[in-house]
């Protein structure tokens, strides 16, 4: 079950595409076995922005959305762990379909906390 009743808004998302492929050409990445983190310095935010990314490959529409919802909720509870003046984007691996939000949630946060 999703913790949380809010989520990250529209405005914190990047959805445009040349920006996805920036960040992830010139960023920093870390990873583990669920996730992996891009992160490149922005200079015009005040606040940190976010892309998430999932192969269609990962299971059924239905799944990637659920995914990419528990990913922004973890997100959200977690905002004191994303510097201002970055730009995200955290792809979701394989290994996320048969995990808890808890598993997720730590991975994320264990990730995070190693950038910093």
């Amino acid at each position: 079950m999703i913790k949380g009743g809010r989520d990250v808004k529209r405005s914190e998302m990047i959805k445009d595409q040349n920006r996805f492929n920036y960040i992830i050409k010139h960023g920093h990445y870390n990873k583990d076995r669920y996730f992996v983190v891009y992160d490149v310095i922005s200079k015009e935010n005040r606040y940190p922005h976010f892309g998430i990314a999932i192969k269609t490959t990962i299971g059924k529409a239905v799944v990637r959305n659920r995914l990419k919802r528990q990913t922004r909720s973890i997100i959200d509870n977690n905002k004191k762990l994303f510097k201002n003046d970055r730009d995200y984007i955290i792809m979701i691996r394989n290994e996320c379909l048969n995990s808890s939000y808890d598993v997720l949630d730590n991975s994320l946060v264990e990730i995070m906390k190693g950038k910093m």
